[in-house]
């Protein structure tokens, strides 16, 4: 007899996601977490009354979070307290010029209209290609499983409205924008977001660029920190039994005759199942922590192949005052060009200039009880950090690079921001890897190209060990957390279909 009949490995979104929907199918599960909270990079710790975001910093896509919600028999909205956000964000641009890009299209058409009058027209054939491509994306893509070209081919064929939209597919980011916005200072505005991704503009597939007509359908914060979302999931799932353990972390899958049996902890323990679930990168997960002589020699070349995602260097601000900002999210841009060239001259060269690009995350203007009265946070959002420094380490630079950045910041977009800084942290690539144990801090597990996409991403349900399951960033559909969210809830239906 098994210790469970499902242990899930890592208690990110995708994880608990799947747990719970496991133990409301009346499964005994078993979530094993190997730091002190759940949640991974949308998750909250606490420092001196101050409540500070790791990861996540906004929701995007609430009603696919809702759906897994739904199965469970409550609502997003019941679980976790929801703050609306809007505007969705205001761009500084490199020349200070600002844009607000409100929740209401029509509002949003007439900040474009100041900024861009000739990008008008563009921007309303945009909405409505992009309008089409959702609903579309949304009623096949984001919980269909895609562990084949079969697959794909059946979620086409579910959802024939998405080959209307095959193009997006083979494009790039920026070459759907630029099909319908000629405004470089607009287009900067919107560049941004392919970092969202975890790619630049550039070389993001084309369907990514409906993200920023996305946001227009609303976009939250969850009170009391990001961490509200998993902590959500959590408690619908020990509803119906499902246990969290934190601090215990998983050093093995143990595996007899290429079947998932149990796993083996850091302190010896081993704790059976007859499902595995894997809330890990795949990458990791197949090379490192299983018997490589269970998977097959294509396929070992093909999981040591894959090439991690790039890592999100984050700085953490408290602040004893209100720092001259508008809205949750300001990003800081550079023209669309100057983000594809910092991708080859500085990233893929191991290189992290002072001068940044990214977001200001305010959270404290959504939620004040975030920090002591009168007190706020900025989570600053930096560029894609290398995971290899040139000639030296993140351990080693640290301390001044958080110092040159912050003096940046204080230069361009928060005057007087060191006198008012009662505590900054930095968490570099190397930090993230410690910390959340995610290979080269890779934010979104594996790269996010088309030859990782769908059925080139590691499959929810193993090719190679039977009972084990994939969810998270490293399977389809992806990082982001409504994306892991869908994650988990392929892998629960895929559960209910073949284990029973």
């Amino acid at each position: 007899m098994s210790d469970y009949d499902v242990i899930v490995i890592g208690a990110g979104i995708g994880g608990l996601c799947a747990g719970a929907l496991l133990a409301h199918q009346g499964r005994k599960v078993l979530v094993l977490e190997q730091a002190p909270r759940v949640g991974g990079c949308c998750s909250t710790y606490e420092w001196n009354g101050y409540k500070i975001d790791i990861g996540a910093s906004i929701i995007e896509f609430p009603q696919v979070i809702n759906w897994a919600f739904e199965r469970m028999g409550t609502t997003f909205q019941k679980e976790v307290d929801l703050i609306a956000v809007d505007p969705t964000f205001t761009a500084r641009l490199h020349d200070g010029t600002e844009i607000t890009f409100p929740i209401d299209l029509d509002k949003t058409k007439e900040e474009i209209r100041k900024l861009a009058p000739e990008d008008v027209r563009g921007w309303e054939k945009y909405s409505k290609e992009m309008d089409g491509f959702l609903k579309a994306a949304l009623d096949g893509f984001f919980v269909t499983p895609a562990r084949s070209l079969w697959d794909v081919c059946k979620l086409f064929a579910k959802t024939p409205a998405l080959l209307k939209y095959g193009s997006l597919f083979f494009g790039s980011y920026e070459g759907v924008l630029r099909k319908y916005l000629k405004n470089e200072k607009l287009l900067e505005a919107l560049s941004f977001h392919s970092f969202y991704c975890g790619l630049p503009p550039a070389l993001l597939p084309g369907h990514f660029s409906m993200i920023p007509y996305a946001e227009h359908g609303g976009i939250y914060y969850a009170r009391g920190g990001m961490i509200g979302i998993p902590l959500g999931l959590q408690k619908c799932g020990e509803r119906k039994g499902m246990e969290v353990r934190l601090n215990a972390t998983v050093e093995k899958v143990i595996v007899e005759n290429r079947t998932a049996r149990a796993v083996k902890l850091s302190d010896g323990t081993v704790i059976s199942a007859k499902i595995i679930v894997s809330n890990i990168n795949s990458k990791k997960l197949y090379t490192e922590m299983i018997d490589q002589s269970n998977i097959s020699r294509l396929a070992r070349a093909g999981y040591k192949s894959y090439r991690y995602s790039m890592a999100t260097p984050m700085i953490y601000l408290c602040l004893d005052y209100a720092p001259p900002l508008k809205d949750h999210h300001t990003l800081m841009t550079v023209p669309m060009q100057k983000m594809n060239d910092y991708w080859f001259d500085h990233y893929e060269k191991g290189e992290f200039p002072a001068e940044q690009f990214g977001i200001l995350s305010w959270t404290t203007r959504s939620d004040p009880s975030l920090a002591p009265a009168g007190h706020h946070i900025i989570a600053v959002t930096l560029a894609p950090g290398p995971y290899r420094l040139k000639g030296t380490t993140w351990d080693n630079e640290k301390e001044t690079i958080m110092q040159n950045v912050i003096r940046f910041l204080e230069s361009r977009y928060l005057p007087g921001l060191r006198d008012h800084i009662v505590h900054a942290d930095f968490s570099t690539p190397v930090d993230f890897e410690k910390r959340l144990l995610s290979p080269e801090g890779a934010i979104y597990a594996l790269r996010q190209d088309l030859t990782n996409a769908m059925m080139f991403r590691p499959s929810a349900k193993s090719k190679q060990i039977r009972g084990l399951y994939l969810v998270g960033a490293s399977t389809h559909p992806g990082g982001g957390v409504p994306t892991v969210t869908a994650s988990g809830m392929i892998a629960a239906d895929l559960i209910g279909k073949y284990e029973s």
